[in-house]
C-alpha cells in the first residue's frame, strides 16, 4: 500500500543534526528517533512501518539492531539502510542484497577530520610530544635530550587504501612535508593512484620502504586482519603504524607482539575491534603508543558535513533518485520492484 510520509528510524542523537535538517526540508519525511534501551517489542512494531533505518557506529551500537536478516524478517517495508560515516560494518551487505534493500554510507563527509587525525599522530609519534607531556608531569628536572624526535619532511609514507580519507593524507603529505608517498589499493589502478598523488605498490613492498604506514580502509573480507605479526615484522624498526580506519583491520595481539619485539617504533590507534576498548588494553601499557576513542572523524566541522550529506542523500532515496553513494548497486532491480509496491512509483534507473 502506498503511503504519503516516508518514514526514517534513527536510535543515537549523534543523527539528530540530519534529523533537524530533514525537518527544515521536507515534511513529508520523518525521520524519528527511538531510544535504543526502550521496549524491544515498541521498537520492532516502529521498524515493521518504516521504509529507512539511519544505523548507529559500531560503538554505540547494540544488539538486535544491527542491519542483517534477523532485522528484515521483522521490517517487511524498509527499502535503505545508510551508515553514520564511510563505515559501513555494521550492515550486512549480502543480507540486503537477499532483501532487495539498498545500503550506502556517508564517504568524503569527515574525509578532512580523519586525514588531519591520522597526520596529527604522525607527527606526535615522531616528535615524541605525547611520550614527552606525560614525562613532564611526572619526573622533576626531565632530561630533555631523551625525548628527541625526527623530522618528517621528505620521509616515506604508506598508506592502505587510497580513497577519499587516503587521497587527503597523500595531499598533505606530500604538500606540507614533501613526503614521498606510496599507496596499497588492488582496486585502484597504476593512473588512478598517480592521479590521487601516490605511488602504487604492493603490500610487501610498502611495508619494507615506508616510515609511516597509515590505514584507510574498511572492514571487509579483504581488510580484515590485514595486519598481522608478518606484516609488522616486514616494516622498518623506525617506522611506526597509524590506524584510523576500522578495528579488525589489524591484529591488536600481533601488534602488541610487535612492538613487544621491537619490530617497529610505535603505534597510533584511533580504532579498535571492542569500542571503547577496556582501559587495561595490552596498548594502553606502551609509552610510544597513542590512542584515542575512534573519535579521528567527529570534529565539529565533519559532524555539519555528515548531517548535510546524510540528510541529502536521504531525499535522493526517497524522491527515487539514485544516490551518490550506493554501495550495492546489484541490489537495484529488486530494490525498484519493492520500492514501487511500498511507496507508489518506482525508482530511476542506474546509469551506466
Amino acid at each position: 500500500m502506498a503511503t504519503n510520509i516516508k518514514r526514517i528510524v534513527y536510535f543515537h542523537y549523534r543523527m539528530e543534526p540530519t534529523a533537524t535538517r530533514l525537518r527544515s526540508l521536507r515534511p513529508d519525511i520523518d525521520m524519528y528517533h527511538r531510544p535504543m534501551e526502550g521496549s524491544v517489542e515498541e521498537t520492532w512494531a516502529e521498524l515493521a512501518r518504516t521504509h529507512c533505518y539511519h544505523v548507529s557506529g559500531r560503538t554505540e551500537l547494540r544488539e538486535p539492531w544491527f542491519a542483517d536478516k534477523r532485522m528484515f524478517a521483522r521490517a517487511p517495508n524498509l527499502l535503505a539502510v545508510c551508515s553514520l560515516g564511510a563505515g559501513y560494518d555494521t550492515i550486512s551487505v549480502p543480507d540486503c542484497n537477499e532483501a532487495g534493500i539498498i545500503v550506502c554510507n556517508q564517504s568524503g563527509a569527515n574525509k578532512e577530520a580523519v586525514a588531519e587525525h591520522a597526520l596529527g599522530l604522525m607527527l606526535s609519534l615522531s616528535k615524541k610530544i605525547a611520550q614527552a607531556n606525560a614525562a613532564m608531569r611526572r619526573e622533576k628536572n626531565l632530561e630533555r635530550y631523551h625525548y628527541s624526535g625526527n623530522d618528517i619532511l621528505g620521509k616515506t609514507v604508506g598508506i592502505i587504501g587510497i580513497g577519499n580519507i587516503g587521497s587527503r593524507v597523500a595531499e598533505l603529505c606530500s604538500g606540507l612535508f614533501r613526503m614521498n608517498v606510496l599507496a596499497y589499493d588492488p582496486l585502484l589502478s597504476v593512473e588512478q593512484i598517480a592521479a590521487k598523488g601516490a605511488k602504487k605498490v604492493g603490500l610487501e613492498e610498502l611495508l619494507e620502504a615506508s616510515d609511516f604506514v597509515t590505514m584507510h580502509t574498511p572492514l571487509n573480507k579483504m581488510s580484515a586482519n590485514m595486519m598481522a605479526y608478518d606484516q609488522f615484522k616486514r616494516m622498518k624498526p623506525s617506522a611506526y603504524f597509524i590506524n584510523t580506519s576500522r578495528g579488525g583491520t589489524y591484529s591488536e595481539d600481533d601488534l602488541v607482539r610487535a612492538l613487544n619485539d621491537g619490530l617497529i617504533s610505535g603505534a597510533g590507534i584511533d580504532v579498535f575491534l571492542d569500542e571503547p576498548p577496556p582501559t587495561d588494553h595490552p596498548l594502553m601499557a606502551f609509552e610510544n603508543v597513542i590512542v584515542s576513542p575512534h573519535n579521528a572523524g567527529i570534529t565539529h566541522e565533519a559532524l555539519d558535513n555528515v548531517a548535510i550529506f546524510a540528510a541529502d542523500q536521504w531525499i535522493d532515496i526517497l524522491d527515487g533518485r539514485v544516490p551518490p553513494r550506493l554501495i550495492n548497486p546489484e541490489a537495484w532491480p529488486k530494490y525498484c520492484d519493492r520500492f514501487e509496491k511500498i511507496l507508489g512509483f518506482r525508482p530511476e534507473p542506474l546509469k551506466k
